[in-house]
């Protein structure tokens, strides 16, 4: 059986809605050490805010002559991605990752009848690359090189843009 999205996402779904504004929203990312936000209206996803989305919306209102009042003055609605790809709770954790992977996304909200009920990341892929490396790394040891076979050695990774 193949391990499942639900199993790895964050449950703890800090959003905003669409009409807090662009400081409010960096403000709750800094707090909470994360760079994607969900912007929520009744439960509902309606959009998507990342920390890039802000950098550059602030470094947008710099070029334009604008002071720091730009974050205060802007609700998320202006620059959140209304258009967001996201999963099901039962969705394979391979399939989410390569469509991460394929599409440049950061995130997916993983979303059930409608409701968000997490978010997977980036991050939490490569929390389950460490742990898998780290059963890996405890199987090797635990074989002995004699009984290895030239092919079980050849661990390397592939570089996307080598293949």
């Amino acid at each position: 059986m193949s391990a499942i999205v639900s199993e790895i996402m964050t449950r703890e779904i800090i959003g905003l809605p669409p009409s807090a504004t662009l400081n409010e929203a960096r403000t709750l990312m800094q707090r909470h050490h994360i760079r994607h936000l969900p912007v929520l209206e009744d439960d509902q996803l309606i959009g998507l805010v990342s920390q890039r989305d802000i950098l550059a919306a602030q470094e947008s209102s710099l070029e334009k002559g604008q002071n720091g009042h730009f974050l205060e003055q802007h609700p998320l609605s202006k620059i959140m991605i209304k258009e967001v790809v996201t999963v099901s709770p039962k969705a394979g954790i391979r399939e989410a990752a390569l469509h991460l992977q394929q599409h440049k996304y950061g995130c997916l909200p993983v979303v059930d009848k409608g409701k968000v009920v997490g978010i997977v990341t980036d991050s939490d892929f490569v929390t389950v690359a460490i742990h898998l490396l780290e059963v890996l790394d405890a199987q090797l040891a635990e074989q002995p090189f004699d009984d290895l076979d030239s092919d079980e050695l050849d661990l390397a990774i592939p570089h996307p843009a080598e293949e």
